[in-house]
């Protein structure tokens, strides 16, 4: 694919704007215990709601992230018979008290905690809810059966079609030798962080701050590399930032190498499925046989896309069964899409195209087997 300074110049996009999510409820007077959760919320940079009449948590116990309840108010939780949620946590004083593991069942309590010994974990949970996120993002990765084979097309086609259907949206580069996707995307004039900004991340990483530094385009978030010497990334930096981009959004889109280093070899470990990109061709199923053999060792769950046209008569099953693997889709041939890329547009844009009816297609597939969509 061909760039150059003739690309017409485009306003760029700003960072994703992200709402702040609401915060998580405190339900107790005892004044110990509420000063202790302040501490810990503090030290986790979030805020707390604390209700000062119980019934004015009724409107709110549904909405809220995470709620606190002291063992103070866990009878009277009980008595106003609100419905079961998740992410309700009940705290203790006295932990030779063994009717509390009752009311913490009655209020429907995931977690009974005790102090000092409970705070890292609340203090973890705290920086969860204020990021909005658990941590449990359906994370797809994209690799291609052999070089042009169109892995990076497909990834942020995808990426952009689920952001469009209202997904928040991740779109990361694992292929530091790839050019960087925010090519693709279109977003290469648009400032934010890129990988070499994050290479050195060590414990633990804001999602919310991650999602709105990085550059965004049509709704979505873009992790890429640059066009500098940084070509390696540590497996922990990897762990550092995937962590935080899963916990940030509903759909992390990996576009990873045909041969991975250790950074994206642990990527791969988190995908759900990955789908592995061939063109309909006797030489690139060849390439794709012996990418495919070091793929499904890493990854669980690895299904085909092929492209076409095929000269050779090739069908996407007949690829999918040639390299051993459960066939996903086929895309026909986009005349004017290499046009578009060089123009600076993105793929998944054309509702006509081949690209957005597939994503479409994909995108539906990946949420119903994973996420078991309309449930």
């Amino acid at each position: 694919m061909s760039r150059t300074a003739t690309r017409p110049r485009r306003r760029p996009a700003g960072p994703i704007d992200v709402p702040p999510p609401p915060r998580p409820l405190v339900i107790t007077h005892n004044d110990a215990v509420l000063d202790d959760l302040l501490r810990i919320a503090a030290a986790a940079s979030v805020e707390l709601e604390v209700v000062d009449r119980l019934e004015s948590a009724r409107s709110r116990w549904s909405h809220v992230p995470l709620v606190v309840v002291g063992d103070d108010e866990a009878d009277a939780v009980t008595a106003m018979s609100l419905p079961r949620r998740p992410g309700v946590i009940l705290v203790g004083v006295h932990e030779d008290d063994a009717g509390i593991w009752r009311r913490g069942v009655a209020i429907g309590a995931e977690q009974v905690l005790f102090f000092p010994e409970g705070e890292p974990w609340l203090a973890g949970r705290f920086a969860d809810a204020a990021e909005g996120g658990g941590g449990d993002a359906l994370v797809v990765g994209v690799m291609g059966g052999r070089g042009g084979a169109g892995a990076s097309v497909l990834a942020t086609g995808l990426a952009v079609t689920a952001s469009r259907q209202g997904m928040t949206v991740i779109l990361a580069d694992l292929d530091p030798l790839g050019g960087g996707l925010d090519l693709v995307l279109g977003a290469e004039d648009v400032t934010g962080l890129r990988w070499p900004d994050l290479a050195e991340s060590r414990g633990r990483l804001g999602a919310r701050a991650l999602r709105s530094e990085l550059p965004g385009r049509h709704g979505l978030a873009v992790l890429s590399w640059d066009r500098g010497d940084l070509l390696t990334l540590a497996p922990d930096a990897a762990d550092v930032v995937l962590a935080a981009a899963r916990r940030a959004v509903d759909l992390v889109v990996l576009d990873l190498p045909r041969w991975p280093d250790p950074a994206a070899e642990y990527a791969i470990g988190l995908c759900a499925s990955v789908l592995l990109v061939v063109p309909a061709e006797v030489r690139a199923v060849a390439s794709a046989n012996r990418v495919a053999a070091s793929l499904t060792t890493l990854a669980a769950d690895v299904r085909v896309v092929t492209r076409g046209p095929s000269s050779s008569g090739l069908r996407g099953p007949d690829v999918a069964m040639a390299l051993g693997l459960p066939f996903a889709l086929h895309l026909p041939a986009e005349p004017r899409l290499g046009t578009q890329l060089d123009r600076g547009e993105s793929p998944g844009l054309d509702n006509k195209g081949p690209m957005v009816q597939g994503c479409g297609r994909l995108l539906e597939s990946l949420l119903r087997d994973h996420r078991l969509v309309g449930t």
